[in-house]
Protein backbone atom coordinates (compact mmCIF):
# COMPACT_ATOMS: atom_id res chain seq x y z
CA UNK A 1 0.00 0.00 0.00
CA UNK A 2 2.37 2.47 1.15
CA UNK A 3 4.37 1.57 -2.43
CA UNK A 4 1.39 1.96 -4.51
CA UNK A 5 0.59 5.72 -2.44
CA UNK A 6 4.33 6.63 -3.36
CA UNK A 7 3.62 5.90 -6.97
CA UNK A 8 0.76 7.85 -6.62
CA UNK A 9 2.50 10.79 -5.38
CA UNK A 10 5.29 10.75 -7.97
CA UNK A 11 2.59 10.79 -10.76
CA UNK A 12 1.16 13.37 -9.49
CA UNK A 13 4.08 15.20 -9.20
CA UNK A 14 5.16 14.25 -12.62
CA UNK A 15 1.80 15.40 -13.79
CA UNK A 16 1.65 18.62 -12.58
CA UNK A 17 4.39 21.02 -14.05
CA UNK A 18 4.12 23.45 -11.39
CA UNK A 19 2.16 26.05 -9.44
CA UNK A 20 2.57 29.80 -7.97
CA UNK A 21 0.62 33.02 -6.50
CA UNK A 22 1.69 35.98 -7.73
CA UNK A 23 0.33 39.25 -6.75
CA UNK A 24 -2.01 41.45 -9.58
CA UNK A 25 0.32 44.26 -9.13
CA UNK A 26 3.70 42.00 -10.32
CA UNK A 27 1.75 39.19 -12.74
CA UNK A 28 4.36 39.25 -15.59
CA UNK A 29 4.66 35.25 -16.74
CA UNK A 30 7.70 33.79 -15.38
CA UNK A 31 8.39 30.08 -15.82
CA UNK A 32 8.10 29.56 -12.06
CA UNK A 33 4.43 31.35 -12.21
CA UNK A 34 5.28 33.10 -9.48
CA UNK A 35 5.71 36.44 -11.35
CA UNK A 36 7.91 39.51 -12.16
CA UNK A 37 8.60 42.04 -14.85
CA UNK A 38 7.21 44.99 -12.81
CA UNK A 39 10.25 47.07 -11.68
CA UNK A 40 8.07 49.77 -9.51
CA UNK A 41 6.79 46.24 -7.58
CA UNK A 42 8.20 47.11 -3.71
CA UNK A 43 5.36 44.36 -2.40
CA UNK A 44 1.70 45.28 -1.22
CA UNK A 45 0.01 47.66 1.33
CA UNK A 46 -0.48 46.38 4.82
CA UNK A 47 -4.43 45.84 5.94
CA UNK A 48 -3.65 47.60 9.15
CA UNK A 49 -2.19 50.69 7.53
CA UNK A 50 -4.92 51.42 4.77
CA UNK A 51 -8.12 50.50 7.35
CA UNK A 52 -6.21 52.74 10.15
CA UNK A 53 -6.26 50.24 13.10
CA UNK A 54 -3.59 49.99 15.39
CA UNK A 55 -1.59 46.97 16.57
CA UNK A 56 0.45 46.32 19.47
CA UNK A 57 0.26 46.91 23.64
CA UNK A 58 -1.56 50.84 23.14
CA UNK A 59 -5.25 49.11 22.14
CA UNK A 60 -7.21 48.74 25.15
CA UNK A 61 -11.04 47.90 26.06
CA UNK A 62 -11.94 51.55 25.90
CA UNK A 63 -10.91 52.09 22.74
CA UNK A 64 -12.96 49.22 20.62
CA UNK A 65 -16.13 50.79 22.76
CA UNK A 66 -15.21 53.85 21.37
CA UNK A 67 -14.62 52.54 17.87
CA UNK A 68 -17.89 50.49 18.16
CA UNK A 69 -19.75 53.32 19.09
CA UNK A 70 -18.21 56.10 16.85
CA UNK A 71 -18.93 53.32 13.60
CA UNK A 72 -20.64 54.59 10.39
CA UNK A 73 -22.19 52.68 8.15
CA UNK A 74 -20.42 53.08 5.03
CA UNK A 75 -21.95 54.26 2.06
CA UNK A 76 -21.75 56.23 -1.64
CA UNK A 77 -23.74 57.32 -4.24
CA UNK A 78 -23.62 56.99 -7.67
CA UNK A 79 -21.82 60.01 -9.07
CA UNK A 80 -19.66 60.58 -6.27
CA UNK A 81 -16.23 60.91 -6.89
CA UNK A 82 -13.97 57.87 -4.92
CA UNK A 83 -10.29 57.36 -4.57
CA UNK A 84 -9.15 54.10 -5.95
CA UNK A 85 -5.77 52.79 -4.65
CA UNK A 86 -4.16 48.88 -5.97
CA UNK A 87 -2.23 47.95 -3.35
CA UNK A 88 1.64 47.72 -4.53
CA UNK A 89 1.06 49.43 -7.93
CA UNK A 90 1.93 52.70 -9.29
CA UNK A 91 -1.76 53.13 -10.55
CA UNK A 92 -4.70 50.93 -10.41
CA UNK A 93 -5.18 48.75 -13.38
CA UNK A 94 -6.94 50.01 -16.36
CA UNK A 95 -9.74 47.58 -16.22
CA UNK A 96 -10.72 48.20 -13.07
CA UNK A 97 -10.75 52.02 -13.36
CA UNK A 98 -13.33 51.45 -16.55
CA UNK A 99 -15.46 49.18 -14.64
CA UNK A 100 -15.87 51.60 -11.69
CA UNK A 101 -15.87 54.45 -13.81
CA UNK A 102 -19.72 53.50 -15.32
CA UNK A 103 -20.49 54.46 -11.47
CA UNK A 104 -18.15 56.86 -9.91
CA UNK A 105 -15.94 59.76 -10.75
CA UNK A 106 -12.04 57.94 -9.82
CA UNK A 107 -9.33 59.47 -8.81
CA UNK A 108 -6.59 56.87 -8.96
CA UNK A 109 -3.87 56.83 -6.12
CA UNK A 110 -0.72 55.16 -5.55
CA UNK A 111 -0.63 52.07 -3.94
CA UNK A 112 3.02 51.18 -3.57
CA UNK A 113 4.29 50.92 -0.08
CA UNK A 114 6.85 53.98 1.13
CA UNK A 115 9.71 52.67 2.60
CA UNK A 116 9.36 52.51 6.67
CA UNK A 117 11.29 54.87 9.06
CA UNK A 118 12.91 53.01 11.92
CA UNK A 119 10.02 54.47 13.91
CA UNK A 120 7.33 52.78 11.86
CA UNK A 121 9.77 49.39 12.05
CA UNK A 122 9.50 49.53 16.50
CA UNK A 123 5.90 50.29 15.93
CA UNK A 124 4.82 47.19 13.76
CA UNK A 125 3.10 49.79 10.87
CA UNK A 126 2.64 52.83 9.76
CA UNK A 127 -0.08 54.37 11.86
CA UNK A 128 -0.30 57.27 10.14
CA UNK A 129 -0.68 55.89 6.57
CA UNK A 130 -4.92 55.98 6.98
CA UNK A 131 -5.19 59.02 8.12
CA UNK A 132 -3.19 60.82 5.14
CA UNK A 133 -4.72 58.49 2.56
CA UNK A 134 -7.93 60.07 4.14
CA UNK A 135 -6.61 63.29 3.49
CA UNK A 136 -5.54 63.03 -0.08
CA UNK A 137 -9.26 61.39 -0.43
CA UNK A 138 -10.28 64.69 0.87
CA UNK A 139 -8.49 67.07 -1.18
CA UNK A 140 -9.30 65.07 -4.18
CA UNK A 141 -13.37 65.68 -2.94
CA UNK A 142 -14.10 61.99 -2.34
CA UNK A 143 -16.22 60.23 -0.16
CA UNK A 144 -14.65 56.62 0.03
CA UNK A 145 -11.40 55.27 -0.70
CA UNK A 146 -11.40 52.17 -2.50
CA UNK A 147 -8.13 49.63 -1.88
CA UNK A 148 -8.18 46.35 -3.21
CA UNK A 149 -5.56 43.22 -3.11
CA UNK A 150 -5.62 40.27 -5.34
CA UNK A 151 -3.24 36.98 -6.07
CA UNK A 152 -3.45 35.08 -9.53
CA UNK A 153 -3.16 31.49 -8.47
CA UNK A 154 -1.84 29.06 -11.34
CA UNK A 155 -1.32 25.44 -11.69
CA UNK A 156 0.37 23.56 -14.68
CA UNK A 157 -0.50 20.38 -16.07
CA UNK A 158 1.67 18.53 -18.54
CA UNK A 159 -0.42 16.63 -21.43
CA UNK A 160 -0.03 13.51 -23.15
CA UNK A 161 1.43 15.47 -27.00
CA UNK A 162 4.92 16.00 -23.79
CA UNK A 163 6.19 13.08 -25.10
CA UNK A 164 6.71 14.61 -28.52
CA UNK A 165 8.10 17.71 -27.62
CA UNK A 166 11.80 16.65 -28.18
CA UNK A 167 11.77 17.05 -31.90
CA UNK A 168 13.85 20.58 -31.95
CA UNK A 169 11.28 22.85 -33.64
CA UNK A 170 7.94 21.09 -34.26
CA UNK A 171 7.37 19.94 -30.76
CA UNK A 172 7.87 23.14 -29.41
CA UNK A 173 4.88 24.37 -31.53
CA UNK A 174 2.76 21.49 -30.02
CA UNK A 175 0.47 22.27 -27.09
CA UNK A 176 1.21 20.01 -24.54
CA UNK A 177 0.17 21.68 -21.20
CA UNK A 178 -2.27 23.38 -19.52
CA UNK A 179 -2.71 25.95 -17.27
CA UNK A 180 -5.75 26.24 -14.40
CA UNK A 181 -5.79 29.40 -13.25
CA UNK A 182 -7.72 31.42 -10.43
CA UNK A 183 -8.16 35.15 -9.31
CA UNK A 184 -9.00 36.14 -6.00
CA UNK A 185 -9.80 40.03 -4.88
CA UNK A 186 -10.12 41.40 -1.84
CA UNK A 187 -11.60 44.26 -1.56
CA UNK A 188 -11.51 47.89 1.53
CA UNK A 189 -14.26 50.59 0.96
CA UNK A 190 -13.26 53.31 3.66
CA UNK A 191 -15.65 56.32 4.32
CA UNK A 192 -12.90 59.25 4.26
CA UNK A 193 -14.86 61.89 6.75
CA UNK A 194 -15.32 59.08 9.80
CA UNK A 195 -12.81 56.54 8.62
CA UNK A 196 -15.16 53.52 9.04
CA UNK A 197 -14.71 50.93 6.42
CA UNK A 198 -16.13 47.26 5.89
CA UNK A 199 -14.35 44.94 3.55
CA UNK A 200 -15.65 42.25 0.84
CA UNK A 201 -14.33 39.67 -1.48
CA UNK A 202 -16.16 39.48 -4.86
CA UNK A 203 -16.78 36.15 -6.78
CA UNK A 204 -13.21 33.84 -8.01
CA UNK A 205 -13.20 32.90 -10.99
CA UNK A 206 -11.27 30.25 -12.76
CA UNK A 207 -9.69 30.36 -16.58
CA UNK A 208 -8.24 27.00 -18.23
CA UNK A 209 -5.90 27.05 -21.00
CA UNK A 210 -4.06 24.97 -23.07
CA UNK A 211 -0.47 26.09 -24.84
CA UNK A 212 2.88 25.36 -26.35
CA UNK A 213 6.05 26.01 -25.29
CA UNK A 214 6.11 28.96 -28.04
CA UNK A 215 3.31 30.57 -27.06
CA UNK A 216 3.72 29.71 -22.77
CA UNK A 217 4.41 33.54 -22.11
CA UNK A 218 1.81 35.10 -24.41
CA UNK A 219 -1.31 32.51 -23.15
CA UNK A 220 -0.61 32.99 -19.66
CA UNK A 221 -0.80 36.56 -20.01
CA UNK A 222 -4.12 36.27 -22.07
CA UNK A 223 -5.48 34.44 -18.78
CA UNK A 224 -4.28 36.82 -16.62
CA UNK A 225 -5.90 39.80 -18.33
CA UNK A 226 -8.87 38.20 -19.16
CA UNK A 227 -9.29 37.36 -15.09
CA UNK A 228 -8.54 40.70 -14.38
CA UNK A 229 -11.37 41.69 -16.09
CA UNK A 230 -14.03 39.10 -14.45
CA UNK A 231 -12.52 39.59 -11.20
CA UNK A 232 -12.56 43.65 -11.83
CA UNK A 233 -16.15 43.81 -13.30
CA UNK A 234 -17.43 41.55 -10.46
CA UNK A 235 -15.74 43.96 -7.72
CA UNK A 236 -17.48 46.86 -9.06
CA UNK A 237 -20.78 45.23 -9.46
CA UNK A 238 -19.92 43.93 -5.85
CA UNK A 239 -19.64 47.27 -4.44
CA UNK A 240 -22.18 49.25 -6.19
CA UNK A 241 -24.59 46.49 -4.97
CA UNK A 242 -24.03 46.60 -1.38
CA UNK A 243 -22.94 50.50 -0.77
CA UNK A 244 -24.32 52.97 -3.39
CA UNK A 245 -27.52 54.01 -3.54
Amino acid sequence: MRRMALAAAIAVAMILAGCGVRSISNSGYTASGNGGGNPLYRGELSEFDVLGVETGDSVNEQDIARALAEHRKVGVRKGDTILVVQSGALIPDAAMVEALSRYFTVVPFTGVPEAPTNAQIARGHNGNYARTLRLAAAKAGAKAVLCYWGLLESARQREASKVVSWIPIIGAAIPDETQAMRIRLKVAVVDVATGSWSMFTPEAYVDRSLSASLDRAASDQEQVELLKGKGYKASAETFVAKYAE
